[in-house]
């Protein structure tokens, strides 16, 4: 037993050396096993030196303990001792890897694999490794041979002797011999199959790439072809299929000695569903006509590594000319960026923040960056044509492709994060990319990658440091270079040529190049303040352009508004310093027309879009009538006035169509489990509150103009159908009726005469030339339509409702509700309007079915020629026209028994028939989603085309624009056509049943 005094020493020492359970190191170190050298200062100091002491003592003891004799217990020890080379790899292995310290205890022997140090064991390639398996004729020898190569490559990893390339590298080449031992034991098992076929092992992913972990599936493709020029195709696939099989089980099964990696063969054609074999024709013939944009990208790492070298080579030949094509596909770069952010959105939430290879910031944003970068420029340019990523970030960088400063960056954070990777995997030889939770894993990481002061805070520290380079440089590295192509404020900087410019712009989806590259020309160039915010900006700015479906327009667009407020102080900061500024100006300015052209009518409406200020909140309609009113008060003349309206109204507009904007530019490919009704009832309530308030401002207006404070008769705007509804959408006309009542004591001629002058004032006054869209008040629904007079008094409209009225117009009057002028007048007008649309016995039979038959006709006559009309959203089945008609006849029906139905609003007034019973729940959900989706058509066309339209566009990008819009993102606009004719399809057949009884 050790004495006190001295146990006490060796504790401090301990401690002082970086074992964290010193107590238990120095019962350890008093183990008959170290008897001999427990107080050599040399082992003490190697062992501190390790990236987890306790865990390469507690290895020492247990490889001591192995050994089969005291003579060879002796043999370790002295050579520990006394050679540095060996003492350093075994030890460091042993206090960086549990798995391997435990395989070395059931192989004691296998420690002599460390003893060489000659410069040819610095970098072994494929054929030292294959020498180093050779004796492996089964299984598990294979599993054995393959740890104690493996020994080697962590010993030469720990100790520095290579770097992460080199030891990725060697990694891939170890499993390359690994996959041709176990090929050649399948084929020694199976003689018959391996003469029967010629089977070729293609490497992918990080194994094809050279740049392999640790633990790592080894993704392969294989290719087959008969070994006669006659021979039977189908015999031969047949036999390659069980070779490659049974190769795949001699890696993958778990044995005794546990398993090496899984071979994963599902990157092949048509993955897992397709035949593990192929010959080499049945490939070429399925990426010619079938791949998607994610396979071409993963043959970027194809590398023949087994079977038949000819066979590999011809594969690899043959298809290579399809990958460097790969990028003239349409939306090439938007379907590798959404795989990329598929791959994010499918990571745990709870892991997010440990993931080092998936998550932002990780190893997978510079992967996918540098390989798009290869897609795009190794058309022209073979030397990007490597299969690793860091040659291939350093070949982008020496071309000019990315920027050196950029891609030294880039190099340095990936270089660190593989090292974290590859020490995380080593411990327990398990496939990982999660940091480890509890302090001890994250030490002995922090201390493996050299940081000794205090581990855990230094290595959080670092890599939130590296990942923060990667988070700001992956998606800026394909725009950057573009900037400084045209801005060349550093001539001695490789950079893109013209040609690769425009090679780059074209793969975001820019359909004029050569203009975009003058826009930032314009905006980028020179030595100014401005310049210099914009080259800082316009990296982020150019990829959100490049995700919307007209990038050009964004890019023009962002010119023009920053040609207009390029002086303004605040402009380019509110882009710079508020987070969702320069996003939501992005989003706008390359969603269509309308948002643009109103914000260039007012470029300083920009401010709404940050995050202060009020910014893209709906105002509500006694705010906005307040300012408007207060506008056309300080105006000199009715048509000063309503200038002033409308220029409210366009600014709200540009408000409203931004939110819109915003709120819709969300998740792609879900758009039908999305519920956007809150948002359409926000756009549709604003868009009729601000309509409210600009004809109330109008009124005003005229009323001034012409009469002073007071008119001779009270006056009232009753809005009606949509506009009486709050759905207005943004290129709807606003539906009105006029009412007026002679004031007490004037006279009725005067009051008369004095109602039309306003009428025709106003809308002489809202129809003037104007770059504003139009806001058109019809007065179609009055009665005796056209033929009718424009305005009547209150009794006169009583006497015609109860003597003349028609079935169509007391279902016209479900959606009248006062809107501008006298409020009072405006409230008897509903009390007038209630028995009418609500009659207190519901309607008999002659006019249910009058109201089908005009439903009928309208479907017949109003549907405009040549459209189509499952896709036409007012008119065709399914529409809004079904939805609410339907609606409309429960509501005249049964409106005066139930409160719920008394409403203008459609989808409230179907959410109450729902609650009273009227209509199944899921019929209700049916005609809800229907009118939703409709509605959100009909907005997206106005926003995309800048005029309104009831059916889809024809024209693809306008199509594209209105897709993205409602979710689907690139190459899904079949799915938006299909899934809009599927739910109008459901909603037809609910309205058949519950409109025409069928």
């Amino acid at each position: 037993m050790t004495a006190p005094g001295r146990r006490s020493s060796t504790f401090t020492r301990l401690l002082r050396h970086g074992f964290t359970d010193a107590s238990a190191a120095e019962r350890r170190l008093d183990s008959p096993e170290l008897a001999l050298v427990r107080d050599d200062p040399v082992l003490l100091e190697a062992l501190g030196a390790t990236a987890d002491p306790d865990l390469a003592l507690d290895g020492l003891v247990r490889l001591l303990e192995a050994q089969p004799a005291p003579a060879a217990r002796r043999e370790l020890l002295d050579t520990v001792i006394a050679a540095k080379p060996l003492r350093d790899r075994l030890l460091g292995v042993l206090g960086a890897s549990a798995a391997l310290g435990e395989h070395l205890a059931r192989h004691a022997g296998d420690w002599q694999a460390l003893v060489t140090y000659e410069p040819r064991d610095l970098h072994p390639g494929v054929e030292e490794f294959e020498r180093g398996l050779a004796g492996a004729d089964d299984p598990v020898a294979l599993r054995v041979a393959y740890r104690r190569c493996l020994l080697s490559i962590a010993a030469r990893d720990v100790c520095g002797t290579t770097g992460i390339a080199e030891t990725a590298a060697e990694l891939a080449d170890l499993a390359t011999a690994t996959l041709r031992a176990a090929l050649r034991i399948a084929g020694e098992e199976a003689p018959e199959d391996a003469a029967r076929c010629r089977l070729a092992v293609i490497a992918m992913g990080k194994c094809g790439g050279h740049e392999l972990n640790y633990v790592s599936d080894v993704d392969v493709i294989f290719v087959g072809e008969s070994a006669e020029e006659d021979g039977d195709e189908t015999e031969a696939l047949r036999a390659a299929t069980r070779l490659a099989a049974r190769m795949m089980r001699i890696c993958s099964e778990t044995t005794v000695e546990g398993s090496i990696w899984p071979v994963d063969a599902n990157l092949r054609p048509e993955g897992r569903n397709g035949p593990l074999v192929r010959t080499l024709s049945s490939h070429l013939a399925y990426y010619q006509r079938w791949a998607k944009t994610w396979e071409f990208q993963a043959l970027l790492k194809a590398r023949p590594v087994a079977g038949d070298a000819e066979l590999g080579a011809a594969y690899v030949e043959a298809l290579s000319p399809l990958v460097w094509q790969a990028a003239e596909r349409d939306n090439f770069v938007a379907d590798v960026q959404k795989m990329r952010r598929r791959v994010v959105a499918n990571i745990p939430v709870a892991e997010v923040e440990r993931e080092l290879k998936l998550g932002p910031g990780g190893l997978r944003d510079v992967e996918f960056a540098v390989q798009l970068l290869q897609l795009v420029h190794g058309r022209a340019d073979p030397s990007l044509r490597s299969g690793t990523t860091l040659d291939a970030l350093q070949a982008l960088a020496a071309g000019g492709y990315v920027g050196r400063a950029d891609a030294g960056r880039l190099d340095e954070a990936y270089r660190f994060l593989r090292f974290m990777e590859h020490r995380i995997q080593l411990y327990r030889l398990r496939r990982t990319h999660l940091l480890p939770e509890d302090d001890a894993g994250l030490r002995r990481l922090g201390r493996s990658l050299g940081l000794r002061a205090d581990p855990v805070a230094e290595l959080t520290r670092e890599w939130k440091r590296h990942t923060g380079v990667v988070r700001r440089l992956h998606e800026k590295l394909f725009y950057r270079p573009l900037l400084d192509a045209v801005a060349q404020l550093a001539p001695g900087e490789a950079r893109l040529s013209t040609e690769a410019a425009r090679e780059r712009l074209v793969a975001l989806g820019y359909a004029d190049p050569a203009a975009a590259l003058r826009h930032l020309e314009a905006l980028a160039s020179g030595v100014t303040r401005k310049a210099a915010i914009q080259r800082t900006l316009l990296p982020v700015l150019l990829g959100w352009f490049a995700d919307s479906a007209d990038p050009d327009a964004g890019l023009l667009n962002f010119r023009k508004v920053s040609d207009a407020l390029g002086k303004t102080p605040w402009y380019l900061r509110l882009l710079r310093d508020e987070g969702a500024a320069a996003e939501n100006l992005a989003r706008v300015l390359s969603a269509g027309r309308l948002a643009p052209d109103l914000l260039m009518r007012a470029p300083e409406a920009v401010a709404l879009l940050g995050d202060g200020g009020g910014g893209l909140g709906p105002r509500g309609r006694a705010q906005l009538e307040q300012e408007i009113l207060a506008a056309v008060g300080r105006a000199e003349s009715a048509e000063q006035g309503v200038t002033a309206a409308r220029g409210v109204r366009r600014r709200e507009l540009f408000r409203t169509a931004a939110a819109d904007i915003v709120g819709s530019y969300g998740t792609e490919a879900q758009p039908a489990e999305t519920d956007q009704g809150p948002l359409v009832d926000q756009v549709g309530g604003a868009v009729s509150d601000l309509t409210a308030a600009t004809l109330a401002g109008t009124l005003r207006a005229v009323v001034r103009g012409g009469w002073g404070d007071t008119l001779p008769t009270r006056f009232a705007v009753i809005g009606m159908g949509r506009f009486g509804g709050h759905e207005l959408g943004y290129g709807s006309d606003a539906d009105v009726l006029f009412v007026h009542e002679p004031r007490e004591g004037a006279d009725e001629r005067e009051a008369a005469d004095a109602a039309n002058r306003v009428v025709a004032e106003m809308r002489r006054l809202l129809q003037l030339p104007s770059a504003d869209p139009p806001l058109l008040i019809d007065a179609g629904l009055r009665p005796e339509g056209k033929s009718g007079p424009l305005v009547r008094t209150l009794t006169s409209y009583a006497a015609y409702y109860r003597r003349w009225s028609l079935v169509w117009e007391s279902q016209a009057l479900l959606r009248a509700e006062p809107v501008a002028g006298d409020e009072e007048l405006g409230r008897r007008f509903v009390e007038l309007a209630d028995p009418l649309r609500y009659p207190a016995a519901g309607l008999d039979e002659d006019a249910v079915r009058e109201i089908r038959r005009l439903k009928a006709r309208m479907e017949s006559e109003r549907l405009p020629r040549g459209a189509d009309p499952k896709l036409h959203t007012k008119l065709g089945p399914g529409g809004l026209s079904d939805v609410e008609w339907t609606v409309q006849l429960l509501q005249m029906r049964h409106g005066a028994e139930v409160a719920g139905l008394r409403t203008t609003r459609t989808r409230q007034a179907l959410a109450a028939a729902r609650t009273a019973g009227l209509v199944t729940e899921e019929d209700a959900a049916v005609l809800d989603e229907a009118w939703v989706l409709a509605t959100r058509v009909r907005n997206a066309v106005m926003l995309v085309r800048g005029r309104a339209g009831d059916t889809f566009p024809t024209e693809p990008r306008e199509l594209a624009a209105v897709g993205r819009y409602l979710g689907y993102g690139p190459g899904h606009v079949g799915d938006m056509l299909d899934a809009y004719r599927r739910t109008a399809r459901r909603a037809r057949t609910v309205m058949e049943t519950l409109f025409y009884g069928t």
